[in-house]
């Protein structure tokens, strides 16, 4: 008895328990991980002592309104073109529906804020003694 090619691709997944697949496939498993402070972050900036950001609404953006007896604190967010304006589609994916969000602008993000944050994460790492006595003079 013959199996036809699907039929065989199928049993030999079930006997390794392996799944093949195509070059596409697989590199949709491979994660690309971007942290705060490079320019391809999108997500909450934790503004603390930096500059009063530049922001695109003057406005927070809340999309659903949640009863608290205290008002949230806005947050700031870095979203991709686009996410500003289609908010309400978007909001899930930071879990800020239901917060006053302003969104920063570009421009301050990569020329005040990334600056900056590089300048006090370098700081920091020297201030607990990582890179002293290190170094390949």
């Amino acid at each position: 008895m013959r199996m036809k090619p699907t039929a065989l691709l199928l049993a030999l997944v079930v006997a390794t328990g392996t799944a093949l697949a195509a070059g596409p496939v697989l590199a949709a498993d491979v994660g690309v991980s971007v942290s705060v402070g490079q320019p391809g972050f999108y997500g909450r900036i934790d503004i603390g002592s930096f500059p009063q950001p530049q922001v695109i609404y003057p406005q927070p953006v809340v999309i659903q309104r949640v009863p608290v007896a205290v008002a949230p604190q806005p947050i700031y967010l870095r979203v991709p073109p686009g996410h500003a304006k289609n908010w309400r589609k978007h909001c899930h994916k930071y879990d800020a529906c239901s917060k006053p969000v302003y969104f920063v602008r570009d421009d301050w993000y990569n020329n005040v804020y990334v600056p900056r944050y590089r300048e006090d994460q370098e700081r920091e790492h020297h201030a607990k003694g990582h890179g002293q006595g290190n170094r390949d003079d």
